[in-house]
């Protein structure tokens, strides 16, 4: 399948067999040409068959929880999608310095000063040898090799035989299935949402041993070894102190542990993204949030060479951004977003897309779970907030999101084994990210 699969499109494709989205095209490839209610034709519609009818339910159920996913403002729809077409993926660790010089590692953020040198950077005296151990030696840049394991996301629900018949003759609230189907849906994508937003005090292996189970969070994903040091050395890793006792899950990423904790200073790393926590996590490191302090940091994620296209945060940081710029007689602007398979998009002309608040035009993007990371005895705070390069941030999906259903109203109760019907909704992606340097984040916030 993956020799024809390029575009998120052609997964879509392959997955619910059809081809475009929106509209009725979706019934329509169900044969449901006028309607739920519409009669079927068997000779002519291969869904009418009862042995197909979870054909039906994946194309019905499975593409609209799909579409929710990208169609929707949350942390997930935020995110481009790309098919799984690889494993792994390079990174650039280290930059040629030219000349006679080493290389310049991304993890240190050398741009002046003693590194790089004056004169190690590429000039060379006249008729130079060339070569190993020469006047101009070779050299080149150095990658990391990051792997990508697909995670599957499924929630599991049941209808018993009886409720099934009694809601359609005294309940009063019609179909049973198609309400909890509903409901499930909705539930299947939002914790997918929550799982980007889950805090590093999560990755404890001895506390929470399915987290890797999990979509890897955007809060590991935009971290630094400088923020793991900090969080363990305010204890609020749960881990006590040094790096032998913090969990091998947080540490790793994408099979890199390029992030160290050293129980002290921090090791630079290439896999840094741009963290500001202040000075740390005691419990008087808690901060204000001001714009200054947001501009630096976004002044720094474009010196590194990314270029913010979202900041996710929670409704209450939105509200304390918003007071900020009034009290200075500054507004925020508002801004038409469009999510979509690439991520969120503006929209120009015709207001067709939500509406959010914008700051230097970036769309600010509300996350209902959006953490707040400070010191435990702080019991109030702000949401944290994360500055997103979307352009080398993705979610690689494998398999979109699909409904299995089977049971007795199906004909089959000797397939899930009770005198009812079971079913399932089931997603297989993960997060990728091939530039750490353009991803910021502020936390310790009040």
């Amino acid at each position: 399948m993956a020799g024809y699969i390029n575009t998120i499109k052609d997964l879509e494709a392959a997955t619910y067999g059809m081809s475009g989205s929106g509209g009725n095209s979706l019934l329509k490839a169900a044969g449901v040409v006028g309607g739920f209610g519409t009669p079927h034709d068997a000779a002519s519609n291969p869904f009418s068959a009862a042995a197909n009818l979870g054909d039906l339910y994946n194309v019905l159920y499975g593409q609209k929880v799909w579409s929710m996913l990208n169609q929707e403002i949350n942390p997930l729809a935020i995110l481009s999608k790309r098919p799984y077409t690889q494993s792994g993926w390079r990174i650039l660790k280290s930059r040629p310095q030219g000349g006679s010089a080493s290389a310049v590692s991304i993890g240190t953020g050398a741009t002046g000063g003693a590194s790089p040198a004056a004169d190690d950077i590429g000039g060379v005296a006249e008729n130079a040898s060339i070569g190993t151990g020469n006047n101009i030696p070779p050299i080149a840049p150095e990658y990391a090799k990051l792997y990508l394991s697909p995670k599957t996301v499924a929630h599991m629900f049941e209808f018993s035989e009886i409720g099934m018949e009694l809601s359609s003759i005294d309940d009063g609230v019609g179909d049973i299935r198609s309400i909890i189907r509903e409901d499930m849906g909705k539930h299947h994508a939002e914790m997918q949402s929550k799982m980007l937003v889950m805090p590093l005090e999560h990755y404890d292996n001895s506390n929470y041993p399915a987290i890797e189970q999990n979509y890897t969070s955007l809060m590991k994903v935009v971290s630094s070894s400088a923020e793991l040091n900090a969080l363990n050395d305010g204890s609020m890793l749960n881990t006590g102190s040094g790096a032998s006792t913090l969990t091998a899950d947080l540490v790793n990423l994408y099979g890199s542990t390029d992030r160290q904790l050293t129980g002290g200073n921090a090791t630079a790393s290439f896999m840094d993204s741009v963290v500001n926590f202040g000075n740390g996590y005691a419990a008087s490191d808690q901060r204000s949030l001001t714009l200054s302090l947001l501009n630096s940091v976004l002044r720094e994620i474009r010196a590194n060479g990314g270029s913010p296209k979202v900041i996710l945060t929670g409704y209450d940081t939105i509200q304390a951004l918003a007071d900020l710029l009034q009290s200075q007689e500054r507004f925020m602007e508002r801004k038409e977003v469009t999510p979509t398979h690439n991520g969120i998009r503006g929209t120009k002309g015709r207001e067709v897309g939500f509406r959010v608040a914008t700051y230097f035009d970036i769309p600010i993007i509300p996350a209902k779970d959006m953490p707040m990371t400070t010191n435990s005895s702080n019991t109030t705070g702000l949401s944290d907030m994360l500055i997103l390069d979307t352009d080398h941030l993705w979610l690689s999906v494998m398999k979109p999101t699909q409904y299995f259903e089977d049971g007795i109203a199906n004909g089959n109760p000797f397939g899930v084994g009770t005198l009812g019907n079971q079913a399932l909704y089931r997603t297989i992606a993960e997060v990728g990210c091939s530039f750490f340097k353009g991803q910021g984040k502020i936390t310790n916030l009040k």
